[in-house]
């Protein structure tokens, strides 16, 4: 079981305050929107895991600092070796896994535009989002990368299978009230709401029993979790050799 002083400060790209069992996680950057890193990579999992193992967690609150949710990718290196990909392939199973191994109700506070692994707002119980904010997956297809790291599980899971084709091959950008039109969230707010509204809900769910609160979310991402289980994995292998095979002839354009 974890501590929450034990992990609160550990993590240099999560920021987190407690109250009465409420735990709010504000992913950022040097205090500015979170930029898409391979710190950021490693850390999130293990952010994630602490967060599942800690009973003293009765609701959780994801957002984001500054104007954006998550559009920059920040890599300092790129994989080119089996041994690269192995690791990026171990962070991205337990990024999704850990976060849905938390056993209490989450939810999303989408501060703004979220371009890159909108993913990790979208698996939320409850997602919210500020009127600023966009969907869409600018990381994979349109950048020239498969999108096996989960992707191509999650978007057709919440589109259904031909419009999130369409959105994954095409870099599609959803906005707030689309987004709402579509299901992705359940409430679209002014920016200046947005976490007080998060609150408003945490509060009214941590009134449940502990046992409520943690069969509640095991019977919500048990279908998703069983998706991911199939197809996780092995979209991952296939995203790393398509990587690497890419990265070792010159670009050419027919």
């Amino acid at each position: 079981m974890s501590d929450f002083e034990d992990y609160r400060d550990r993590f240099a790209d999560v920021e987190m305050v407690r109250h009465d069992g409420i735990l709010q996680v504000t992913l950022h950057t040097d205090g500015g929107s979170l930029k898409w890193s391979e710190r950021a990579h490693r850390e999130l999992p293990l952010a994630f895991r602490r967060i599942a193992t800690d009973p003293g967690n009765r609701v959780v609150i994801l957002t984001g600092k500054g104007a954006d949710f998550l559009t920059e990718m920040a890599f300092e290196k790129r994989n080119t070796t089996p041994q690269g990909w192995d690791r990026v392939a171990h962070e991205g199973r337990h990024m999704l896994f850990d976060l849905l191994d938390i056993e209490v109700p989450v939810i999303a506070a989408v501060n703004g535009p979220a371009t890159e692994h909108a993913e990790l707002a979208l698996l939320s119980d409850i997602v919210l989002a500020a009127e600023s904010a966009t969907f869409a997956d600018h990381q994979h297809v349109v950048a020239g990368v498969v999108p096996g790291d989960g992707v191509h599980l999650v978007w057709p899971w919440l589109l259904g299978m031909n419009r999130a084709r369409y959105f994954l091959l095409t870099g599609q950008t959803l906005d707030a009230r689309q987004a709402l039109e579509l299901g992705l969230v359940a409430e679209v707010l002014p920016a200046e709401r947005l976490l007080d509204r998060a609150w408003e809900l945490a509060r009214q769910l941590a009134g449940n029993t502990t046992l409520t609160l943690r069969y509640t979310r095991a019977c919500l991402t048990m279908l998703i979790r069983r998706e991911l289980q199939f197809g996780l994995a092995h979209g991952l292998a296939l995203e790393s050799l398509a990587a690497v095979d890419a990265r070792s002839f010159p670009s050419t354009q027919p």
